[in-house]
């Protein structure tokens, strides 16, 4: 836990609100590009949520230079963004800093109170919000509708949980002694977020972080930033103390020196990452160097197991959620769909039809859309280099198999059978609407080769067996099983995973402990 007498302004008794819009002004040793507040954005997006400047201390603040973000459906320039670097990270780490100093004493109640305030604001916005992560996401309105009410749900949910951080009392072997354990805030958390969930994945970590004691520092992903500044811009009015909630946009070219500014600060005492495990690992050697308390929700290979007890109608429901959500692009889908040879052909027939019936590419603000772009064409070209190679090693082309006519980004959803263990769809995540189908015969083998990815943190399976359902539950090496279901996301409980999938679980009563620290207290000479 850090310690808040290294800065002299952390001894100012209350933090107050910045006003809303309130800009900050460029040192003269500190040049910057000029002020600009707010993207004019395309029609339909609220021009007083889509913010174009970093936001630190409870100031929007802008940098010397900026990066364009596109509509991946269209690619359509949506705004110039603030590329903060190195420094702006720094001086945003100071202000979340000196904010914890006096925000870690900020009663339970308060805090409570707070993120209530900030939750009841982003349900009056959601359309708004939702309508942000449209447009530089790509996913489907009603997608991106469904994000909003998950992501204002992690701060209602943590907001209840600020009031009940506990400590215990242990019975001592003396008389002369009381012992007890106090639960303290750990300080300021570095949070890096993802593309695929723009909101959802900042909410569950500053959530459980706020609630808890703590300030953040966000750094969102470059595809996505105007989700992480328009969640600054209702803080603000929810009357978030200035510097608890700071937000510092970058792009590409720069995310790696932010990256290890953050999780080399000496200021820092928290990484919260989600994204691929590459990049984790080189954060978590970053952190190592200081031995920072770290959360790694990371990469995932998801098994979609079907045996031969399940009923076939309710495995190709539950596939077509797990897989299609997002067009492929979350890290819980699944990956792999090993099916029993007795269920086989039935499931596959089944499958195909209910892609063919059920699915529809193009753009996420028409209303019948249920499969939008992928995130840029390196998604593309992935998704494309995994079916080639599939096709190439004897792979069949059920349904789909090429890029869709709607746009560059856009992939047609594809079902392949006849795959193998060799293949690349079989031993990547391949992040895209591919449904690369594995025959298995014995309840050994599928477990075995859902157990073989060095990853682990999603895996489902569909069985009318009980016995079978309580063997295969115990026995998958993730960290989230779904039995008969395909969405086995909840505020309510513990995400996370196993092996290389990732440190640490979010959300849940669990997620707060991530950010807390035990205090041992021992009273004596009673």
């Amino acid at each position: 836990m850090a310690a808040c007498l290294r800065l002299r302004s952390c001894l100012a008794p209350h933090l107050r609100r910045a006003p809303p819009s309130r800009i900050c002004r460029p040192r003269a040793d500190c040049p910057v590009a000029p002020i600009r507040g707010y993207a004019r954005g395309p029609a339909g997006l609220s021009s007083a949520l889509l913010r174009t400047d970093g936001f630190v201390g409870g100031l929007w603040v802008s940098a010397a230079a900026t990066f364009p973000v596109h509509d991946p459906a269209s690619g359509a320039e949506l705004g110039l963004v603030a590329d903060c670097g190195v420094p702006e990270a720094r001086a945003a780490v100071r202000a979340a800093y000196e904010a914890f100093c006096s925000w870690r004493g900020v009663s339970a109640k308060e805090r409570s109170s707070l993120l209530r305030k900030w939750y009841d604001l982003m349900i009056q916005n959601k359309d708004d919000l939702a309508k942000i992560i449209t447009a530089e996401s790509g996913k489907p309105l009603k997608e991106a509708q469904g994000e909003i009410l998950y992501s204002a749900n992690f701060l209602e949910w943590f907001s209840e949980e600020a009031r009940r951080v506990y400590g215990d009392i242990i019975s001592t072997p003396t008389k002369e002694r009381r012992a007890f354990v106090l639960k303290q805030p750990l300080g300021v958390a570095a949070v890096i977020t993802p593309w695929n969930f723009p909101s959802a994945m900042i909410t569950r970590k500053v959530g459980a972080a706020l609630a808890a004691g703590c300030t953040v520092v966000v750094k969102p992903a470059e595809d996505t930033p105007f989700s992480a500044l328009a969640l600054g811009e209702l803080a603000n009015q929810a009357g978030i103390p200035p510097g608890v909630y700071n937000v510092i946009p970058c792009s590409q070219k720069k995310a790696k020196e932010v990256g290890e500014a953050l999780c080399t600060d000496p200021l820092v005492s928290k990484i919260s990452f989600t994204g691929s495990t590459a990049t984790g690992k080189v954060l978590l050697h970053h952190a190592a160097n200081s031995v920072k308390r770290v959360s790694m929700e990371l990469g995932g290979h998801a098994p979609f197991i079907v045996f031969d007890s399940a009923n076939v109608d309710q495995a190709v429901a539950g596939a077509m959620a797990s897989k299609f959500r997002n067009s492929g692009q979350t890290c819980v889908c699944s990956n792999r769909f090993l099916v029993q040879s007795g269920i086989h052909d039935s499931f596959v027939k089944k499958f195909a039809e209910a892609i063919e019936t059920n699915l529809h590419v193009g753009n996420g603000f028409e209303e019948r859309t249920t499969q939008g772009p992928l995130i840029n064409a390196k998604a593309v070209e992935k998704v494309e280099k995994h079916v080639h190679d599939a096709i190439s090693k004897g792979a069949t082309v059920v349904t789909g198999g090429k890029r869709h006519h709607v746009g560059k980004n856009f992939f047609e959803p594809t079902l392949l059978s006849n795959v193998t263990r060799d293949m690349l769809c079989s031993q990547e995540e391949t992040f895209g609407p591919v449904a690369p189908v594995i025959k298995f015969n014995t309840e050994e083998e599928a477990v075995a080769i859902a157990n073989a990815a060095d990853v682990g943190l999603a895996g489902y399976f569909y069985s009318q067996d009980l016995a079978q359902i309580w063997r295969v539950a115990e026995r998958l090496e993730v960290g989230m099983v779904g039995v008969n279901e395909g969405l086995i996301s909840s505020v309510e409980c513990p995400f996370g995973g196993v092996k290389q999938s990732g440190l640490g679980r979010e959300g849940s009563k669990y997620g707060i402990d991530e950010y807390l620290e035990l205090k041992y207290v021992c009273f004596g000479g009673l």
